[in-house]
């Protein structure tokens, strides 16, 4: 059920129930009659309609979102707002059905008793409708907050691949006697991917330059394995550096082209990695060559369903992301983030 539906099944049962509970009293006190049973009804009918219409004022200024101590001075203002006008509806309402108003009805202590009762009835059921939508809310912040943990775990799983350390590790290896300040070099850059692997669960967010950083490194050391077969090109917007992004996302975007595109062909291919900044966005463009595969999930491992998930929670439905098939030889994958 829906919280619309959950909000009107409240309204109608609520003051629904309210209503039987007049109908009592008036039995008890042996003054109920058709008369008084029309007027509990369009009372309840009216009721709903009024909260209804102090919902809607709710939801249009924004109170969910006030603090307590300015909440309670609008709520309280609102209703008896809606309490007085109650009270002149319940004139009219006995100036046209009943045949006149009478002197009780314009005592002070009728008219200061009828409004604070109609009043604390409006009030009570403000503190209803906010205390669900707090409940609701934190409900939903906890369920966003273990999703994000699940989202965090399965990111460092994807991250520590094994494969990738051994493979860096050999080719490390052949290049100690060839060539020792690059394999010096190598081991810094392995060393720094590391680092980054397992100090990233303590970082939410990054900026930019630290994750190209990190990427960089990782393309170096995967050139050195692949030589020519692997291509790299930069295209890098200045201001990119600014922006905040989920650790390691990059590392995993590449590293998804080269698995899944480079590696799978004779000739090797191209990584071209490029950013560009409008309008206080971060557009990342990641090209590899090489075909996404046709059937349903093939392709997308783990590594790209976290980073899609990361982005939706991290960034609350403002970023974007994409992965397509550009022309017969390049995957393209596109993301664009919003400053934070």
């Amino acid at each position: 059920m829906t919280r619309y539906k959950i909000y009107w099944l409240c309204q109608i049962v609520g003051w629904g129930s309210w209503g039987f509970f007049q109908i009592f009293l008036y039995t008890f006190a042996e003054r109920f009659d058709i008369d008084q049973a029309l007027g509990i009804l369009l009372q309840v009918i009216y009721n709903i309609l009024t909260t209804h219409l102090f919902r809607g004022l709710i939801i249009k200024l924004r109170w969910l979102d006030l603090r307590f101590y300015n909440l309670i001075p609008r709520l309280l203002g609102f209703a008896l707002l809606l309490s007085g006008l109650n009270y002149m509806v319940y004139l009219l309402a006995i100036e046209l059905f009943a045949g006149g108003i009478g002197k009780l009805d314009l005592l002070g202590v009728t008219i200061a008793v009828t409004i604070i009762g109609y009043w604390a009835v409006y009030f009570i059921w403000a503190i209803f409708y906010f205390t669900f939508h707090y409940v609701d809310r934190y409900n939903k912040s906890i369920k966003v907050e273990s999703e994000a943990m699940e989202a965090e775990l399965n990111n460092l799983k994807a991250q520590l691949n094994p494969h990738f350390i051994f493979n860096a590790l050999n080719s490390i290896r052949a290049l100690v006697d060839e060539n020792p300040s690059k394999s010096k070099e190598s081991i810094t850059q392995l060393s720094h991917i590391l680092r980054n692997s397992l100090t990233s669960d303590r970082k939410k967010l990054i900026t930019f330059s630290e994750e190209l950083k990190t990427v960089m490194d990782y393309l170096a050391l995967e050139s050195i394995r692949y030589e020519e077969r692997l291509a790299i090109t930069f295209d890098i917007d200045t201001k990119s550096g600014e922006f905040l992004v989920p650790p390691l996302m990059l590392q995993t975007l590449a590293e998804n082209g080269i698995k899944h595109g480079i590696s799978n062909r004779k000739d090797g291919g191209t990584i071209n990695i490029k950013t560009t900044v409008r309008k206080k966005h971060l557009t990342l463009e990641i090209r590899n060559t090489g075909q996404l595969s046709t059937e349903k999930k093939s392709g997308i491992g783990l590594g790209l369903e976290n980073t899609m998930k990361r982005l939706e929670l991290l960034y609350h439905g403002e970023a974007t992301f994409a992965i397509i098939n550009e022309d017969s030889d390049t995957v393209l994958t596109k993301i664009s983030i919003p400053k934070i």
